[in-house]
């Protein structure tokens, strides 16, 4: 028997290797496959063109969650490539038996917030979606990544994919964290620190104090982000924390399972003396809320800061000045204080009910500002309902803020919720890119305490000064 010791990414990731192909990639074996409303409607056209089926349908699960809107989602879908794209995965999913929850059902939401919240996602399982974000659910101890629509194709027909192994890396954050410091922040600091592409060729593993002292939520934020800095994924050990969210959850083992299941569930963490190809490590102390002033997720300061000169960071000149001219941001220039017109909270990275609740702990007893139009959308139905339950929904509506339908709504701007040309939104979603939400649109990326500060004030407000 071995005795080397090895990573847990090592352990899940060998456990699903059909077939090595010599100075290849390896034949990767699928546990689980999430499906949505963009990327599959080809990956079927290429199956009928092939005369295939779909081999295990019951490891596919199909929610529309791109393009639907987020209000009278009773009504059918206004924009007609939208409706058509919902459609197909709709007829898709009947024709090959697949589960699918569309529009209207109780089930439907984000696909990597229904995904966990319905027991789906497992520890140590491998699990694929044409979404970047698929890293998510990392968060439980699984290996988790975003493919491509051909690739989609290829796990529908044979349930296994080609990949080459990537190498590891292990971030480690000790310490206790500020307050006003959500996971959100975490992840935004680390990626100020190593860049967009500092992971680049990487799995990484987040391990530390911090991590093992955040909740389910907090721990899916954090992986969800592991694809801003270039990672293919992100993974964090699965421990009581873990065991406890996904017991009793629809889809998870159940009896005699659940007891086989959490006895291997519990092998899965890195071993003492295991390597990684690259190691990091931060100090929690060192960790303020964070906000984006470019055009990139790497592009992050603490709130309290001044955005940097083009000496102080590693891209070019011409490259950093571009990104400001974008922005309308200047050298030097503080954040505090900057006006914004919109604020965003949702998304698969901050649309789970923890982040509410950091919303609301703001927004009580305070009105949204004048110049500000709030988007809040749940991840799904589920989140929905216990906005309602918790009363946060009471909060707020006292506050002037209207509560949203499910979806991904302002991330990605592929349905109606796009910010305008010019118009600055504080966003607690993943990406700032030139466009990202909606042509022209300047996208601030910040935590639901951060944008909840803004809503209140109608400018950029360290979240601490309203903490009572």
């Amino acid at each position: 028997m071995s005795t080397t010791a090895t990573t847990l990414f090592d352990k899940v990731w060998d456990a699903h290797v059909v077939r090595k192909i010599q100075d290849g990639p390896d034949v990767f074996f699928i546990d689980r496959h999430f499906i949505h409303e963009v990327t599959s409607p080809v990956a079927f056209l290429g199956l009928e063109g092939r005369g295939l089926s779909v081999m295990f349908p019951d490891k596919t699960f199909a929610t529309a969650d791109h393009n639907t809107p987020t209000i009278n989602q009773h009504l059918p879908v206004k924009d007609p490539l939208s409706a058509n794209q919902l459609k197909a995965l709709e007829q898709n999913a009947a024709k090959y038996g697949i589960s699918h929850w569309g529009l209207g059902n109780p089930k439907n939401g984000i696909v990597h917030v229904v995904g966990p919240e319905n027991g789906i996602t497992l520890p140590g399982m491998t699990i694929v979606c044409g979404d970047s974000h698929t890293s998510t659910h990392g968060a439980f101890g699984a290996i988790a990544f975003g493919i491509g629509t051909s690739e989609v194709e290829m796990v529908l027909s044979s349930q296994c994919i080609m990949q080459p192994k990537p190498q590891k890396m292990r971030i480690v954050v000790n310490g206790t964290l500020n307050k006003g410091v959500l996971p959100k922040d975490v992840v935004l600091y680390i990626i100020s620190k190593l860049t967009a592409a500092g992971a680049t060729g990487y799995f990484v593993e987040y391990a530390g104090d911090v991590f093992e002292n955040m909740s389910m939520e907090g721990r899916m934020t954090v992986c969800n982000m592991s694809i801003e800095m270039g990672a293919r994924g992100g993974m964090i050990a699965p421990d009581e924390t873990t065991f406890n969210y996904i017991k009793g959850k629809d889809k998870a083992p159940k009896g005699d399972m659940w007891d086989k299941c959490l006895a291997y569930w519990k092998t899965l963490k890195t071993d003492e003396g295991a390597t990684f190809d690259k190691e990091y490590m931060y100090d929690a102390a060192d960790i303020e809320p964070m906000i984006t002033y470019g055009t990139n997720p790497g592009m992050g300061i603490g709130i309290t800061q001044a955005i940097p000169t083009a000496d102080q960071v590693d891209s070019g000149k011409a490259t950093y000045e571009k990104a400001l001219g974008y922005m309308g941001f200047h050298e030097a220039e503080p954040m505090l204080g900057k006006k914004i017109d919109y604020v965003f909270i949702g998304s698969c990275t901050n649309g789970r009910i923890e982040d509410f609740r950091a919303f609301a702990s703001i927004v009580k007893g305070r009105k949204k500002a004048d110049n500000v139009t709030a988007w809040i959308v749940p991840g799904s139905h589920v989140v929905e309902q216990q906005i309602k339950d918790e009363g946060i929904l009471d909060i707020l509506t006292e506050a002037g803020f209207e509560l949203r339908q499910p979806g991904c709504s302002a991330c990605l701007a592929m349905n109606d919720d796009k910010i305008p040309a010019g118009k600055y939104a504080v966003s607690t979603s993943n990406r700032n890119f030139e466009g990202r939400q909606g042509p022209g649109a300047r996208t601030l990326l910040a935590s639901p305490l951060v944008a909840a500060a803004a809503a209140v004030t109608g400018v950029v407000t360290d979240p601490r000064e309203l903490i009572s």
